[in-house]
């Protein structure tokens, strides 16, 4: 039987930097093991042997840092409730988005090769996520078949995803790369039983001009350009798919421009004064 009533995320690389947030990252009460496999899309009806764990689940608020780059790995996380993103800082101070994470999503297994954190990771809004202590981790799969399986297909699912977001840099046009984005989150939320055609943008459009390696402005007129091209009603960082087979269509453009696609008439204008997005 493995127990863990208690987890503490200390790394000494870290530094004053992380106690300034400490308290935005805190414990609160320990789950069970089915939770942790049913955050993670396994089925919850099958036996799970003689294991019995208490695994621990932390709380992180709208803003923090749960993850530091090129600290000490001590966990890795599996998102229990809301919304992360990834990212790396080059020299220079820029801040290059490399994806975002959703419940169910692993977060900081590459660092059981490496024993550091490649990238930071940051809560956009508030989160739980479940602490998988790497120094347990492998008696863990060992004793519970089932996590071994989740974490597998939680990787795999995860690299599929990773050669997605490959796809949107692919295309030319910067309303190609959107309409591309937002039909990749828009599978992801009907993946995880929710609305495939209203979303909410947790991430803001700085965060996803990075992520599509485009200027922020430019993610704000590509927008604009879908909304009045009648695939789109954009609202603040409420977006309503309208048209899905003409944002479909445009997303075929990988070469060309985003123009050639088909699209529904739309005055123009028609939805430029919503689609001013929070940064």
């Amino acid at each position: 039987m493995v127990v863990i009533t208690e987890a503490r995320h200390t790394s000494p690389e870290v530094g004053e930097g992380w106690k300034g947030s400490r308290c935005n990252v805190i414990a609160t009460t320990p789950t069970t093991l089915h939770d942790l496999l049913h955050a993670m899309g396994m089925k919850t009806d099958e036996p799970l042997g003689d294991s019995n764990f208490s695994v621990p689940v932390w709380r992180v608020r709208a803003g923090a840092v749960l993850q530091h780059e090129g600290a000490r790995s001590e966990f890795v996380h599996v998102v229990r409730a809301g919304t992360f993103k990834c990212l790396k800082t080059s020299e220079d101070g820029y801040e290059q988005v490399l994806s975002f994470a959703a419940p169910g999503d692993v977060l900081g297994f590459e660092a059981v090769c490496r024993g550091r954190h490649v990238s930071s990771v940051v809560a956009l809004e508030d989160s739980t996520v479940f602490m998988l202590p790497l120094r347990d981790l492998s008696r863990w799969r060992q004793l519970s078949p089932a996590l071994d399986q989740a974490l597998q297909y939680a990787l795999s699912r995860q690299l599929a995803r990773a050669g997605e977001i490959a796809e949107m840099m692919a295309a030319v046009a910067a309303e190609v790369r959107l309409a591309r984005f937002l039909e990749w989150l828009s599978n992801s939320m009907a993946d995880r039983g929710q609305s495939p055609w209203r979303l909410y943008l947790r991430m803001s459009r700085r965060d996803i001009a990075s992520l599509l390696g485009v200027a922020h402005e430019t993610v704000s007129r590509s927008f604009g350009a879908l909304a009045e091209w009648g695939y789109l009603k954009v609202d603040n960082r409420s977006v309503e798919i309208i048209d899905a087979a003409g944002l479909h269509a445009c997303t075929r453009s990988t070469r060309g421009m985003a123009d050639e696609a088909p699209r529904r008439p739309a005055a123009a204008g028609r939805h430029r004064a919503a689609v001013a997005m929070a940064a």
